[in-house]
């Protein structure tokens, strides 16, 4: 999946988000926006509230379901949250994995069924 299209769906997921938070929390469309950490513009309960918004964009605009709070992502030396650049990556990387996923489990069947 192109960064770009990625982009976009969060960039749609940020409009969502800033409508609906306060002025403390308002995100600037830029791939150097600090999202979460030393600088980050939203505290714990806004990065999920974030979260959620960014999956719900990726499922209604490229439609991939994806997790993107779970235990790979907390356990990374380098947060995918840390930026709204490497968010992107991350989801691009998971969304990558997921459609490769069904011709992996297919060609492993054929090859068994050779």
């Amino acid at each position: 999946m192109s960064n770009e299209k990625v982009s976009a769906a969060i960039y749609k997921a940020i409009d969502a988000f800033n409508e609906q938070s306060g002025k403390n929390h308002q995100l600037k469309k830029s791939p150097t926006t600090i999202l979460f950490g030393k600088g980050g513009q939203l505290d714990s309960l806004a990065l999920v509230s974030f979260i959620v918004e960014v999956e719900e964009k990726i499922t209604d605009d490229l439609g991939v379901s994806i997790a993107l709070a779970d235990e790979r992502a907390l356990s990374q030396k380098n947060s995918p949250f840390l930026t709204l650049q490497t968010l992107t990556q991350y989801v691009s990387l998971l969304i990558d994995e997921h459609e490769r996923r069904p011709q992996q489990q297919a060609s492993s069947i054929g090859e068994r069924q050779q």
